[in-house]
């Protein structure tokens, strides 16, 4: 998180950098593929594992 969304990112006030935090949360379990879990974003594992 710290790496990909907050290093060299100036915020103005709080509520733009909880905001940016939710932003990138939801791209992390929505639209964020990832190998380790199959080429699966979080969500659609979980949504496979809840299935079964």
């Amino acid at each position: 998180l710290k790496r990909e969304m907050y290093y060299g990112k100036r915020f103005t006030c709080k509520h733009e950098l909880i905001d940016s935090i939710e932003t990138y949360i939801h791209y992390y379990n929505y639209k964020r593929v990832q190998r380790n879990l199959g080429i699966l974003t979080p969500i659609e594992k979980h949504t496979l594992y809840s299935a079964a």
